[in-house]
């Protein structure tokens, strides 16, 4: 397939959605972004430049390049401005109702050879998209975070979808850099199915004190060869994040590996969410919390 001439629209200028529309403007692709506010527009835009300015930082941007992706995305607080996108990711609150929403009133707006993408982490494809009338499935396009630094995309693939719909999608996660594997229709997808569970057994471990923090990152990174302890990880996931994944995924499965441990209740109850808050399973200098919704 030769060079895509999409038009992309991204829903929700959140953590995830802003780091969507970045990293798809900065692949020379026009992006129109919808927010419900203007000031949540701002908060969106200033959330890439942050980082895009950190990207300075290290040498690997320059300010001309933030300018170039900056002007490839409009913004606007209406659906309707999405009319003429080919491909539409919805990054909006993790709900399923919130979320079935959106995409109810968007198929009024968009034209029948539009396709439709959510980002969902957690949540069945299939009932995001129960009742909504439109031609063309619904897909999943699950990115990572950072979406600008993370190399993969599990395009997820509903009963409806065709060979052909999944195609495309692939094609256009070459096209902005990513490498995507396609995964069923399935609570927690692929990676989430795999993660969640290691990530409650290590807080289980933390919890029962079989180490202390530093010694079980350490013991993981030297002993299984990961690339961040889990407790640095979840800090940097952000434990309220990873509450409401693992709490959706043992709510759909009543799996016991997915039932959220006790001290990731008691962390997320106490406001310390990682990173984003300055506290989380480590303090953090303020300069070392990252921005958040």
């Amino acid at each position: 397939m030769g060079k895509l001439n999409w038009n992309i629209g991204v829903i929700g200028l959140g953590t995830m959605g802003s780091g969507i529309a970045q990293v798809v403007a900065s692949h020379g692709f026009l992006v129109t972004a919808v927010e419900t506010t203007m000031t949540r527009v701002e908060e969106g835009l200033e959330r890439m430049r942050h980082f895009m300015n950190r990207g300075v930082v290290l040498g690997k941007t320059s300010p001309d390049e933030i300018e170039t992706v900056m002007r490839a995305i409009r913004t606007s607080t209406a659906l309707d401005e999405l009319r003429d996108a080919d491909l539409i990711i919805e990054a909006v609150f993790e709900d399923l109702h919130v979320k079935r929403a959106v995409f109810e009133e968007l198929v009024r707006h968009v034209r029948a050879s539009t396709i439709l993408a959510t980002n969902t982490s957690a949540l069945p494809i299939h009932q995001i998209a129960q009742g909504i009338d439109f031609p063309s499935p619904l897909i999943g396009l699950h990115f990572f975070n950072p979406p600008p630094l993370m190399r993969l995309v599990e395009v997820v693939k509903p009963l409806n979808a065709s060979d052909q719909l999944i195609d495309q999608a692939k094609a256009f996660c070459h096209a902005i850099g990513k490498t995507p594997v396609v995964v069923k229709d399935r609570p927690g997808f692929l990676v989430n199915r795999l993660l969640l569970p290691y990530l409650n057994q290590a807080m289980d471990a933390f919890d029962h004190d079989l180490a202390t923090r530093e010694d079980l990152d350490v013991a993981v990174e030297l002993g299984l060869g990961y690339p961040m302890g889990p407790l640095k990880l979840l800090d940097q996931i952000g434990l309220d994040v990873h509450l409401h994944a693992t709490t959706a995924l043992f709510e759909q499965t009543r799996a016991s590996e997915f039932r959220p441990p006790a001290i990731l209740q008691e962390l997320v109850d106490a406001g310390r969410f990682g990173k984003k808050t300055g506290e989380g399973f480590y303090s953090y200098a303020p300069n070392e919390a990252s921005r958040h919704e």
